[in-house]
């Protein structure tokens, strides 16, 4: 968890330019190289088992002829193509570097682990099966999690459904809390569904029913169950907007405004979106002649009736209308690359209904726990008190990461391929787009994907890069007891993952 400011709409001053203009060049390389390399022959994206390619070399291989990237320190003349026949590392030459980078800007201590991506050969390894807090690297461990149980593709679904007492209408949260006060947007992640849209379904289909009285509105956010909050949380997070109580509808991840990502969050996000929800459907019903009576309030079990299909008889419980989420894989990416504590929580609680467990703060990190163990990784030694992160409670070790990231790049549930894109770029995207941009860490500009986390004495960031020879390595670094707000801890881990990104360690 960091709180973070936004790159976009500034204009770097000339000198910041001028250093900009190698990582430029590099991304241009990389997505000239790497990408198309990734994505057609590398058995580490796509894990061991994939037929092997033809042996003839697609133009994709070749180095570009109007592109050239300056040589720096440690520098090989440019990446490679992504290859599983590159050449590892050698581990003594990559610790040699890895140790004189890997330091921490006063108190605490980093452990860490690099690991080859395709044969899982430990290349580097300090204390990595001590476990420590992950801070917002434990969100890995809840999109893996999401992917394979809720699957990539899946959607949720906000629905009016008719109530017990003719006139109502009870808005029903189905875990979209990226819902859009306004139409819906089909190509968004954030308001793909939106509650203008929804009120106006709403309306045509009270029409259809011949209903005439004014419409009262009910909230149903029963889905979820347990405390809103966990006890782990501070109560200064809270009141800063880093998390909220937990429902299973809201508007922009619980904010004011989609735009919004930092300061205080509305603390009943459910029915704020209700309300926006009334306000939607007093306006569509205004045009059509039905009246919608002022205030919203929380359905009972008696106001309720079992949801029923539209060509299903009766008319209590019958649904009205619905708008579906974007699905879970591009949720994943939002809260991968934003570190998106509200919307993380709730795909734990996701996760926990699909498993058959209370969908609860509880529940989310049992189900999560489980699909990890599922995974065969060594899970003896991690524990949770939440899923995204913000507590000192979870301790994981770098060992559980790494592997974790590589089952993502390499292993066999290809579901989980779709974390992929979710993982900040240095330089570029996310979390990680202000970093890298000084000549100690430039090398690993546009080549380091990785989750970053941050908590008061916590540092850590683990991913995966493709080294200077075509190697794809994945890596996990964890800082505890550190200096607070000591800023050579994030350059200390910043300038390792760019050891890695420009290692030719032999």
């Amino acid at each position: 968890m960091t709180r973070r400011k936004s790159r976009e709409g500034t204009v770097p001053a000339p000198g910041r330019l001028a250093r900009l203009i190698p990582m430029l060049l590099l991304t241009l390389l990389i997505v000239a190289l790497a990408v198309p390399a990734g994505l057609a022959v590398s058995p580490g994206f796509l894990g061991p088992t994939r037929p092997p390619e033809p042996a003839a070399a697609g133009p994709w291989q070749q180095l570009p002829a109007t592109l050239s990237v300056a040589a720096g320190p440690g520098s090989t003349g440019g990446m490679k193509p992504l290859s599983d026949a590159a050449p590892v590392p050698d581990a003594a030459a990559l610790a040699a570097q890895l140790n004189a980078t890997l330091k921490a800007d006063g108190a605490g201590s980093f452990t860490g682990v690099v690991q080859d991506a395709v044969t899982g050969e430990v290349l580097f390894d300090r204390a990595g099966d001590e476990v420590r807090a992950p801070a917002s690297n434990i969100k890995l461990l809840t999109a893996a999690a999401a992917l394979r149980t809720l699957g990539p593709d899946r959607r949720f679904s906000t629905r009016v459904v008719a109530g017990a007492a003719p006139g109502t209408v009870i808005l029903t949260g189905g875990g979209d809390v990226l819902l859009g006060a306004g139409d819906s947007a089909p190509d968004a992640v954030l308001g793909r569904a939106g509650l203008g849209t929804l009120a106006q379904s709403t309306v045509r289909a009270l029409q259809q029913g011949g209903v005439s009285g004014p419409i009262s509105v009910l909230l149903d956010d029963s889905l979820f169950s347990g405390p809103a909050l966990s006890p782990t949380w501070s109560p200064d997070d809270v009141a800063a907007g880093e998390i909220a109580p937990i429902f299973p509808l809201a508007l922009n991840s619980a904010r004011f405004a989609p735009g919004t990502t930092t300061g205080p969050r509305p603390q009943d996000a459910a029915m704020s979106a209700a309300e926006a929800f009334a306000d939607r459907l007093t306006a569509a019903g205004a045009a059509a002649g039905l009246t919608v009576v002022p205030g919203v309030v929380r359905a009972t079990a008696t106001q309720k009736a079992p949801q029923k299909a539209p060509d299903d008889g009766g008319s209590a419980g019958k649904v009205l209308a619905e708008v579906e989420s974007a699905t879970v894989s591009q949720q994943v990416d939002l809260l991968m690359r934003t570190s998106d504590n509200y919307l993380t929580e709730v795909m734990g609680r996701m996760v926990a209904a699909a498993s058959g467990k209370p969908a609860s703060g509880d529940g989310a990190v049992a189900a999560v726990l489980q699909q990890i163990q599922e995974l065969g990784i060594p899970a003896a030694t991690l524990r949770a008190a939440d899923v995204a992160g913000l507590t000192l409670d979870n301790q994981v070790s770098a060992r559980q990461l790494s592997a974790l990231v590589r089952a993502i790049t390499s292993g066999p549930d290809l579901r989980l391929r779709s974390a992929l894109a979710g993982f900040p770029v240095a330089g570029l995207t996310g979390t990680l787009g202000s970093r890298y941009t000084d000549t100690s860490t430039a090398r690993g500009a546009g080549l380091v994907r990785a989750k970053t986390g941050t908590l008061n004495t916590v540092i850590a960031l683990s991913g995966y890069v493709v080294d200077a020879d075509g190697r794809l390595l994945v890596f996990s670094f964890i800082g505890n007891g550190l200096t607070p707000g000591a800023a050579g801890n994030r350059t200390a881990l910043d300038r390792t993952a760019s050891v890695l990104a420009a290692c030719g360690c032999r």
